[in-house]
């Protein structure tokens, strides 16, 4: 049986994703075999697997960190929120509908087994699992049948480390009052606490921590700084959305921030572009003049057009469209753009919706989700330079889109699927591009094509060198180590997981 480690927060975005990561690495540099775990995650950031199947993305993360390849069983429930009370349950990488919340929660005790039977496979693979809980173990109201938290700590016997955020305020509080709202056998699984992001001199934090460790009969085991690392985040409280970009960039490439956006990852290799200036919009107001606006994906496509036109974003994109502006769509934000979205099942509503009219294409809701995953060609694009250029990436969607206008419809892209199966993919009109591929920006020659197509578009001759975003992302993980490492006692750490080191 391989060793385990559970990092629990006291409530969302309290850094427990990236802190598991942290330790990965970590435990991977002094050599043992490491990987993550999460029993259910709620994220609409979503990846496929090499066998086709679906996972959340920072479980994804968490085995890159751990240097080996994601599968679903580190992540084994998946929920991707439609709607502010109901999301589509994704179990195995497979999708098994969508529930309501409260039917969801009445039915969650039906899935331990699928939990235990993807963590008793995994510990055939690793030493050491380290597992990240979900929100906070203190949602009283969420407690009965945890299968997530303190529950599943009971299940697989595994020690707990407690992380707090201090850059929110109130981090004692946090700690003291999650400590305190435990039952005593759950508080006994906690071996270490963490104050997560913090800024500035440590030592004013002395005495409260010596107060918080007489007060929890609990050990300190670190204070991590606010951690300047480039590595994905989970979706629902990303700071990515509010930071705005100003540098001296020669260009500027929009993303809409749909309500229920999707995939958002895909655009972090935009970020550390020189030349970019990548910013997310909600408002007719932020516009700005774009060299590239980017419709993205997501989990609810016919409910974000709706918003789209209601904010006037849609009006813009077509005035935008109209005098000549660069459009991306992908996967729901690809469907948006052609003339009609028809859900004749209820995927997302019964009924028909007008799409924004940008290419004469139809897309119909299906049943069944096309999850793969794909290397890619451009055959054809308004920008000369993006012919022939590679991609890789995957598809996640329910929807098939068909062209139907009189005119010659022209593909962008020429897949090949992990089955060896070769398609068209998207569509190209003027200077707008649709496809229906993730991750197109990761590896391959396109993005470094796309951004030099607009850099000479504006009359800019200078190059832009783009390194592999795979060594870019490696480095970041080392760096994540070396700052973990230098703030958390390891010591006290091998000793929770059960290790002389």
């Amino acid at each position: 049986m391989a060793k385990n480690l559970m990092i629990q927060g006291t409530m969302s975005n309290a850094g427990k994703s990236l802190l598991t990561a942290g330790i990965l690495r970590i435990l991977k540099q002094d050599g043992y075999r490491v990987a993550p775990f999460k029993s259910q995650n709620m994220a609409l950031n979503s990846f496929i697997t090499a066998d086709g199947l679906e996972m959340g993305r920072a479980q994804v993360m968490q085995a890159e960190a751990a240097g080996i390849e994601p599968d679903v069983r580190m992540n084994p429930i998946l929920l991707k929120p439609t709607s502010d009370v109901g999301s589509q349950v994704i179990v195995n990488g497979v999708v098994q509908g969508n529930q309501g919340a409260k039917e969801y929660f009445a039915r969650k005790k039906e899935w331990i087994p699928t939990i235990l039977r993807s963590y008793q496979q995994l510990e055939k693979m690793a030493d050491i699992i380290v597992i990240e809980g979900a929100g906070s173990p203190a949602e009283i109201n969420l407690k009965q049948n945890d299968i997530v938290n303190m529950g599943l700590a009971k299940m697989v016997d595994a020690p707990v480390v407690l992380v707090g955020d201090i850059d929110r305020g109130g981090v004692f509080a946090q700690l003291f009052g999650t400590v305190m709202l435990l039952e005593a056998e759950e508080r006994n699984r906690i071996k270490g606490l963490v104050i997560n992001k913090f800024r500035g001199d440590r030592t004013i934090l002395d005495s409260g921590i010596k107060q918080m460790e007489q007060l929890c009969q609990i050990p300190m085991a670190g204070v991590i700084p606010y951690m300047n690392v480039d590595i994905e985040d989970e979706d629902s409280l990303s700071e990515r959305f509010n930071k705005k970009t100003n540098r001296a960039a020669a260009l500027n490439i929009t993303v809409i921030r749909f309500p229920h956006i999707s995939n958002f990852t895909d655009f972090n290799p935009l970020e550390r572009i020189e030349s970019v200036n990548l910013n997310y919009i909600t408002k007719v107001s932020e516009f700005g003049n774009p060299d590239l606006v980017i419709l993205p994906g997501t989990k609810n496509t016919i409910g974000d057009l709706k918003w789209l036109r209601q904010s006037g974003l849609e009006a813009m994109i077509k005035k935008y469209y109209n005098v000549g502006g660069n459009i991306l769509g992908i996967c729901g934000g690809f469907q948006m753009m052609g003339q009609e979205l028809d859900d004749p099942f209820g995927i997302e509503e019964v009924g028909t919706v007008q799409g924004i009219g940008l290419f004469p294409m139809r897309t119909i809701m299906e049943r069944e989700k096309v999850c793969t995953r794909v290397n890619g060609t451009v055959q054809s694009s308004w920008f000369q330079r993006l012919k022939g250029a590679c991609f890789s990436g995957y598809e996640i969607h329910m929807g098939r889109s068909v062209w139907s206008g009189e005119e010659l419809g022209i593909s962008f892209s020429k897949l090949e699927d992990q089955n060896g199966q070769k398609k068209q993919d998207g569509w190209v009109k003027e200077h707008i591009i649709g496809t229906y591929v993730h991750g197109i920006f990761e590896e391959g020659t396109f993005t470094e094509r796309l951004i030099q197509s607009l850099l000479e578009q504006k009359g800019i001759s200078q190059m832009e060198q783009i390194t592999s975003f795979r060594d870019y992302k490696e480095k970041q993980y080392d760096l994540l180590a070396n700052i973990v490492r230098d703030h958390i006692d390891m010591d006290l750490l091998y000793r929770i997981i059960g290790i002389s080191n």
